[in-house]
């Protein structure tokens, strides 16, 4: 199975540990690299990755 290349908003802050609210004022500040798919926000894992710090599985 191939890996991931985004994240759900839910997902990203589980793994930065902060809420959802927090990620999503980071996106609208474009403090937080997204994309948007209509109403839809998700982060890429590179971005997530370079963040952390880490690769993840």
């Amino acid at each position: 199975m191939a890996e991931r290349l985004a994240f759900t908003v839910d997902e990203a802050a589980y793994l930065l540990n902060i809420s959802r609210n927090l990620v999503c004022e980071l996106v609208d500040r474009g403090e937080l690299p997204a994309i948007r798919l209509g109403r839809r926000i998700v982060i890429p894992r590179v971005v997530l990755e370079e963040l952390l710090g880490a690769v993840i599985c």
